[in-house]
């Protein structure tokens, strides 16, 4: 349940997503990537090519999904988008800044929570802040509504041993949100749950994408996953990945379990279907 405390700080002037943070000029989206190549240099070996040409653009408070089979180069272009590994060549663009080193204003979540089990979930959720040295009562307060939002609300003192998988990785979203990030990247964030807490965790994420207006790349190797939480899908192909098609999926919000079944979603999972060879 969310808590109607955090819809008021969490709204479209306070969280991440906010105007002043996702500024889109006149002519230019907030995110930019334009004839993106990754070529990994291999001792002994030929270079592995592992993204080829991509370009898109990402827009503010949208989510994309980066669709496409294991190891096909999701994650590296996500790592590069991050900052946490520069492109060989091409443009990487986020706000209008070019991006070639890892940025403290993004918000990052991988597969695994990666929690400091010696540290109690509100300081797991604060550490952000902490290494930014902007802590302090109004952090305190922004991470407490956080885990108020994604229902954690008096687990604050627990520590990560004592939480399911589940709740350790809305721990992890806390965690990449509360410094209010202009851009919020998951790598396969819910791939190591069950498929019911998966689920749990996709409806979250609608939440909090309802409530913060956030701005988010993902990357998914599940059909269904990219479509129910996607405004766009970028499906890429075996590796060296291209962008062989590039979804707008026009469904309305908010998006409810029962969504998954309509006629309009089978159809956007089987043009991704189609887009990765897997149906005709």
């Amino acid at each position: 349940m969310i808590a109607g405390a955090a819809a008021g700080r969490w709204g479209p002037s306070v969280g991440i997503g906010r105007d002043e943070f996702n500024v889109e000029p006149t002519g230019r989206p907030f995110g930019h990537f334009d004839a993106v190549r990754k070529v990994f240099a291999r001792s002994g070996h030929e270079p592995l090519v592992a993204i080829e040409n991509i370009s898109f653009d990402l827009h503010s408070g949208k989510l994309v999904s980066l669709l496409g089979p294991s190891g096909c180069g999701k994650t590296t272009f996500l790592r590069i988008a991050a900052g946490l590994i520069a492109a060989t060549s091409g443009i990487v663009q986020i706000n209008g800044i070019d991006v070639s080193e890892p940025q403290p204003d993004f918000g990052v979540v991988f597969q695994q929570p990666n929690l400091m089990p010696w540290r109690s979930v509100l300081k797991n959720v604060l550490f952000p802040v902490e290494i930014r040295r902007e802590g302090g009562e109004e952090a305190v307060a922004r991470a407490i509504e956080l885990l108020s939002l994604v229902g954690l609300s008096g687990f604050e003192r627990v520590y990560p041993a004592e939480l399911s998988g589940g709740m350790q990785q809305r721990v992890a979203l806390c965690r990449a949100l509360v410094h209010q990030p202009k851009l919020l990247l998951m790598d396969e964030p819910f791939g190591a749950l069950d498929e019911l807490t998966r689920m749990e965790m996709q409806d979250l994420l609608l939440n909090i994408r309802a409530k913060t207006k956030a701005t988010v790349m993902l990357v998914t190797h599940s059909i269904s996953e990219a479509i129910y939480l996607s405004d766009t899908v970028a499906v890429f192909s075996k590796r060296p990945a291209t962008l062989v098609d590039c979804i707008e999926v026009g469904l309305p919000y908010p998006r409810k379990p029962e969504t998954r079944y309509t006629p309009a979603f089978t159809a956007f999972e089987h043009r991704a279907g189609c887009a990765l060879g897997i149906t005709r």
